[in-house]
């Protein structure tokens, strides 16, 4: 990250010796889209933006464009391109392509300049701006778990061919095996291992946390805490480098939700808290309530308490931005340490929203860890989600809806009560979409028609898909 203020004015100086620059947005899915451009073009769009094709927003991970045509980018508007306008404060270089400069970007739209609504830097941009306009900042933190697998000839094959050439219960695990927190598994694949690390410092995405989760190649990094806009940027930018080191390394790393039946699936764990302009935490109560309705919340503010409510009141429309994949919904499923309820509880791993206070952390570090959200989700939507539903609950000064998770009770047992979460893309795509849903209140219409629009087409392919599944079941039999 660049350590002084990029300007407009100091690009020239800074860029001294480069012969271009990297640039790169985000679609719905969490993908890096971008170029590289010389620097004499990114002088010149630097300031005012550059033209970048709108079809982003019109196709899938895959390229192929959504079966229903959608607001953003048709054949009706032919494609036309969008405002991509270079975040300066973004600035990075990146180490393992000869310390090219490298920038994100925002999209807008060509007509009104305002944030396309399914950018998804715009769509946290907006909520965030909620809380500026009262006085208030969000930060945030974000856990990642992912499986690795062994390339055994990265030379002859591409990480994406690797993955999708071979069977997925074949695919050689980097390490075998359950065991979370290994001091020794590390060992095996040291270069790589420390080599992610030191080059998400050297990339502006710091790793506070990094170890070896329950399963066969399964790692987690626990990213520094920080401001929350930039903390969805190095989410977003620590699944890259992942990628990117490994290729050097023969590692290819999944953040599927479910890679491998049987397993736990890999979680994307994510940190929240709301300060004022000095820093302070505004979670955190000034005295303990020795009158509170559940000792739970003996230590959470009004405003906390607000925001939790908000939260368990949004979570079950708000799911297709937590989970946004089919696949997503294999890993949330009982007895598999993965919340499928609305649920929450102080220090409670199992629930959905685990609160995170005193007495055992301090009240300066009083947060909400949302505990939904995959590997595989987009992390500015899941901030957003995460954002827009708990201020929501702040500005209508709702309610705590349900009392906390008991300890001692599983997911989806007798004795949670909580709301049965989604249990499938369909059925949290419907009710993301419907008429009087709070994800239309809290995003608007445009955003919720084109994002729920991209999920009925993951449905409509999933649901036209001929699975191995039943194969193996039918082939012979029926």
């Amino acid at each position: 990250m660049a350590s002084e203020k990029v300007t407009v004015e100091a690009l020239p100086r800074i860029l001294e010796g480069d012969a271009a620059v990297k640039l790169a947005g985000i679609d719905v899915d969490g993908m890096l889209r971008g170029k590289l451009v010389s620097k004499s073009k990114f002088l010149s769009v630097a300031g005012s933006g550059f033209g970048f094709c709108s079809v982003v927003f019109g196709w899938d991970m895959h390229d192929q464009t959504y079966g229903r045509e959608l607001g953003i980018s048709n054949a009706a508007n032919g494609y036309r391109d969008l405002i991509a306008v270079p975040d300066l404060a973004s600035f990075r270089r990146i180490p393992w392509e000869n310390n090219i400069p490298f920038f994100l970007v925002s999209f807008f739209d060509p007509d009104t300049r305002e944030p396309v609504s399914a950018c998804p830097r715009g769509l946290l941009k907006v909520q965030l701006d909620k809380l500026h306009a009262k006085g208030y900042g969000a930060m945030a933190g974000a856990e990642y778990e992912f499986m690795t697998f062994r390339n055994p000839d990265p030379s002859s094959s591409s990480p994406a061919a690797f993955l999708q050439q071979n069977p997925p219960q074949q695919l050689p695990n980097l390490t075998q095996g359950m065991f979370g927190y290994s001091l020794t598994r590390p060992a095996h694949n040291k270069d790589w291992y420390y080599d992610v690390f030191d080059t998400c410092i050297k990339f502006g995405c710091d790793i506070e946390g990094w170890h070896t989760e329950s399963g066969p190649g399964v790692y987690e990094a626990a990213l520094e805490f920080g401001e929350i806009a930039a903390m969805a940027d190095r989410a977003n930018l620590f699944k890259y480098v992942v990628r990117s080191v490994g290729v050097a390394h023969g590692v290819v790393p999944a953040f599927m939700a479910k890679p491998k039946q049987g397993l736990p699936g890999n979680s994307g764990h994510m940190h929240i808290s709301i300060v004022d302009k000095a820093g302070k935490n505004l979670l955190a109560r000034e005295e303990v309530d020795e009158n509170a309705q559940w000792a739970d919340i003996a230590g959470l503010s009004d405003m906390g308490r607000h925001f939790l409510a908000g939260l368990l009141e949004g979570l079950p429309d708000m799911m297709p931005l937590l989970a946004p994949n089919i696949n997503s919904y294999k890993r949330l499923v009982e007895n598999f340490w993965a919340p499928v309820t609305v649920s929450w509880g102080l220090e409670h791993r199992v629930a959905s929203i685990r609160l995170i206070a005193p007495p055992t952390a301090k009240a300066g570090a009083t947060r909400f860890e949302v505990r939904v959200p995959g590997a595989d989700s987009n992390p500015h939507f899941v901030m957003a989600a995460i954002l827009g539903a708990g201020w929501r609950g702040v500005e209508r000064k709702l309610a705590i809806p349900c009392p906390p998770l008991s300890k001692g009770t599983a997911q989806g047992s007798d004795t949670d009560k909580g709301e049965r979460l989604a249990k499938s893309l369909k059925e949290a795509t419907q009710r993301f979409m419907r008429e009087g849903s709070v994800a239309r209140e809290v995003f608007g219409d445009a955003f919720v028609d084109h994002f729920g629009g991209t999920r009925e087409h993951e449905v409509r392919l999933f649901e036209e898909a001929v699975t191995d599944w039943e194969v193996k079941r039918y082939i012979e039999t029926v």
